[in-house]
């Protein structure tokens, strides 16, 4: 329990009051004994030691080997590589492995070798056997974990505690996507008391989504900083999140609304930015996906129960107790986050482990690795790849164009949900606030369904392909999504066309089941494609599908009524499911063009 919270942000905090004197790491008590391999080659002199020709520091020059690395049964090499970046898809992040001999731009995150490397520190972790630190050729001793199952590694934690860490942070996920749409139910509320027009009062909802897809070109990067880590932002913006909820509950004027209700989003959205890095920080390749498809659900929920979690509380207390359910929702979640849940980025463990091991016996040669890969890293070159490098690729490379375009329609079109959702079962069957709230729980019951499926398709075929015939191309991951492309499609036309006062109200929600479930499908397809062709841009990938997606549902929110009002729900939805079909186009394309588009691509990894 110690551990937990010497690594929380709250024990962080009162060791940085404290100045160290509590919750200290085991290299500050009296009684640490550094590991004998440190011991070894900090008193090597450096014209002592024989060059290794097979082994090479971090600009590519041979290393001298110590004879405690001589005396472990020659470990393989690859145990040696950490994970040390992450890249953001989206709702989904995958992480990066470096080696000691790249440098942190030369990242792999989905390939046969780091199959193999997870596949053997797995195997190693079983057993605690002692990793002798990397000496470059310049004398620098790069400071690794101590033991293939040092306890301080996100990887070697119980499962227990991965599964608590987790779970706060699907709640922390959950807390911000609820807060965007739980504000609908007040909409009314709001046109009545600040006296604007129904499409004025769902700006409030249009902004908090722009902010939230704008946030992670700001945090993403921040967060892969090693003398940041992923604490500090979660802690700093969720709170300042938490505390905007309270002016935004009680603003007296409109202007005061949109303003604070753009803010919280933006404050909010490091739990989309960040929130998948957090899970592969913690759970292998093979298994991370299972991980993100329950992290994923939080955010795919969140949006549906808020109308639900407000609906009967706006008609009882007013249109303000919707935003105090931000409040309530979000604090105790913060509470829970900033006292028990710990650091997870390995950069930043390894990063203050050399501080540590620097104090303790004054050399300077200790570093870590992310210090030297950061070292030459400007503030610039992290702006030029967060704000200009996804629209570069989206321009000049097809298969992006068409995967940003297909989940902003994903996304913009589950966003006008909550516009035409109170015009049919308002309008046509005279559902009460509360009970249209309920009604939203049939995305729930999609989200289940396409959690449950796509968990099957992980656990009886994807995974065990993988260990018998290795990765395939990447387009293989697509399959299901050839499928599941046709669903969106078909939910949409059932809902337009049997959304009658004459037909009951359970087929047009069947409809919506269908779409949300295979959404789901497609979308978890298409976030495991990217990052295997695009390994090396995959976080400017994903932080401008983030932008591009919460723009069109910021635009869609806004369009969506005129649009349903003038032409009609049966022939608006159709228009949105009729655009739906080029995802089935899309997909089939992509399966079967893949290859050859990844070909021509400058960006795309064979």
């Amino acid at each position: 329990m110690s551990d937990l919270l010497r690594e929380a942000p709250i024990g962080q905090l009162l060791r940085f009051v404290t100045r160290n004197r509590i919750f200290k790491y085991p290299e500050e008590l009296p009684d640490f004994t550094l590991p004998e391999s440190y011991n070894t080659a900090l008193n090597e002199h450096h014209h002592e030691e024989k060059l290794s020709p097979s082994r090479s520091d971090s600009e590519g020059s041979p290393r001298k080997v110590s004879e405690v690395e001589k005396q472990e049964d020659e470990l393989p090499e690859l145990k040696q590589r950490i994970t040390t970046r992450s890249i953001r898809p989206g709702d989904i992040e995958v992480q990066a492995v470096l080696t000691r001999t790249k440098t942190r731009e030369s990242t792999t995150p989905y390939t046969e070798e780091r199959l193999e490397v997870e596949a053997e520190l797995a195997a190693e972790r079983t057993k605690s056997i002692a990793i002798a630190p990397t000496k470059t050729s310049d004398g620098t001793i790069l400071v690794d974990w101590y033991t293939t199952d040092d306890p301080a590694n996100p990887q070697n934690w119980s499962n227990k505690k991965r599964f608590f860490v987790s779970l706060v942070v699907c709640m922390y996920t959950f807390a911000v996507y609820t807060g965007s749409a739980i504000y609908t139910s007040g909409e009314e509320g709001v046109i009545q008391e600040f006296g604007v027009t129904p499409t004025d009062a769902s700006l409030p909802l249009s902004l908090y989504v722009l902010a939230y897809g704008m946030g992670p070109l700001i945090f993403a990067p921040l967060s892969e900083v090693p003398i940041i880590g992923r604490s500090p932002v979660y802690t700093i913006t969720f709170l300042i999140f938490v505390i905007l909820s309270i002016p935004t509950a009680l603003v007296k004027n409109f202007a005061g609304l949109l303003v604070l209700r753009f803010l919280q989003g933006f404050f909010g959205s490091p739990c989309l930015a960040n929130g998948g890095a957090t899970m592969q920080d913690m759970y292998s390749l093979l298994y991370l996906p299972y991980a993100l498809t329950f992290w994923v659900s939080a955010a795919y929920c969140g949006p549906a129960l808020g109308p639900l979690l407000s609906g009967f509380a706006v008609t009882a207390k007013g249109w303000r107790w919707s935003l105090w359910e931000i409040l309530w929702i979000a604090g105790p979640v913060f509470l829970l986050m900033f006292l028990l849940v710990p650091e997870t980025s390995t950069p930043n463990i390894l990063l203050r482990r050399a501080n540590r091991l620097r104090a303790l016996t004054g050399d300077t040669r200790l570093k870590s690795q992310s210090e030297i890969d950061q070292k030459g890293l400007k503030p610039t070159t992290i702006a030029l790849d967060a704000l200009i490098k996804p629209l570069e690729i989206t321009i000049k490379d097809p298969a992006i164009a068409f995967v940003n375009m297909y989940t902003a329609l994903v996304y913009g079109i589950y966003y006008s949900f909550f516009e035409v959702f109170p015009l049919v079962y308002t309008g046509y069957y005279h559902f009460s606030l509360g009970a249209i709230g309920i009604v939203f729980t049939c995305v729930l019951v999609a989200c289940f369904l396409g959690v449950i499926t796509y968990a099957a398709y992980l656990h009886w075929y994807l995974i065990p392909d993988i260990m018998k015939r290795g990765l395939r191309a990447q387009e293989h991951r697509l399959v299901p999504a050839i499928f599941a492309s046709f669903g969106p499609p078909i939910g949409l036309f059932l809902f337009a066309w049997t959304a009658n006062p004459t037909i009951h109200w359970i087929a047009p929600t069947i409809g919506i089941t269908i779409y949300g479930a295979t959404v789901f499908i497609v979308m978890q397809c298409i976030f495991v494609y990217v990052p295997l062709s695009y390994p090396q841009y995959a976080a400017s990938l994903f932080a401008g599908n983030d932008f591009f997606r919460s723009a069109l549902a910021c635009g869609s929110i806004l369009f969506a009524r005129p649009l349903f009002i003038n032409v009609g729900i049966h022939k608006g939805v159709t228009v949105l499911a009729g655009l739906s079909i080029m995802g089935i186009i899309g997909m089939f394309m992509l399966y079967f063009q893949g290859a050859k588009l990844r070909a021509r691509s400058k960006f795309a990894t064979a």
